[in-house]
């Protein structure tokens, strides 16, 4: 799919990779509509650096937890550009919280995670399939985790959110052909404000440090790392479909060798 004047909704772009996401596709000539739930400071900011790249936006506020807000979103775009070419799920939450903590968890801890993480890019990609079938072609891509195939992260609830979303994607992609692709992304550890809180900054510092001498390719990834993989699926990959991509400098090859001990 060609990205110059594509129409491509990411959720969740206000910062982090859902920003670098949309900065990216600008510098394609893709159209972007930004996507925040709360920050909406932040979609602006990312507003602002598509724009000056020559491209229009659309910044809209929608939580994808509620299905009504995922096709209001799908709408807007609609309404400004008449098409919708590409969706990246890309929103998320979790609660941080360690995997031997059974009692720190809740029932609404995995209603709200699943909600925004499972559920939502499920609402999103039901509100955006007209469109595409419409226009004869679309490309979705899931934002999942590595946490979702090797069971870690920041809370049980988390990893089973993406493990569910990674099920959705195969499932998805089995029907929305021969006009829609769905393929998803599994990042690793990610570099930013985001884990940082999450963990807490000594925490996060050391696992930081410990991945970047551990890992094969000795590195953490960046939000604009996770980005090229996204835009991949979006604008290449024409045969690809139902794919899951990890992006994780190789720690799961370490962490598959250690459960073959």
């Amino acid at each position: 799919m060609d990205l110059q004047d594509a129409v491509v909704i990411v959720t969740g772009s206000s910062s982090g990779v859902g920003a670098a996401t949309a900065r990216q596709l600008a510098e394609r000539g893709a159209n972007v509509v930004i996507n925040y739930a709360r920050n909406e400071t932040g979609a602006r900011d990312t507003q602002a650096a598509c724009e000056a790249l020559g491209v229009e936006t659309e910044v809209v506020q929608a939580d994808v937890s509620d299905d009504a807000q995922c096709r209001r979103l799908a709408e807007a775009a609609e309404a400004r550009w008449g098409r919708i070419d590409g969706l990246v799920n890309n929103a998320g939450t979790t609660k941080f919280c360690a995997h031997d903590n059974l009692d720190g968890l809740d029932m609404d801890d995995f209603q709200t995670i699943y909600g925004v993480n499972t559920v939502g890019p499920y609402q999103m990609a039901r509100a955006v399939v007209p469109a595409m079938r419409r226009g004869g072609q679309g490309s979705i891509v899931n934002v999942a985790s590595i946490a979702g195939i090797m069971g870690v992260g920041s809370c049980i609830a988390y990893a089973a959110s993406k493990g569910a979303l990674i099920t959705m994607g195969l499932s998805l992609a089995r029907v929305l052909g021969p006009e829609i692709r769905v393929n998803t992304i599994c990042p690793g550890f990610i570099q930013g404000d985001w884990l940082e809180e999450g963990m807490g900054s000594e925490t996060y510092a050391r696992a930081k440090a410990g991945l970047e001498q551990s890992t094969p390719l000795r590195l953490t990834s960046t939000p604009d790392n996770i980005a090229e993989g996204i835009l991949y699926f979006l604008g290449g990959a024409d045969v690809i479909t139902g794919e899951t991509l990890i992006l994780d400098g190789g720690h799961h090859l370490n962490q598959m060798a250690s459960a073959r001990r």
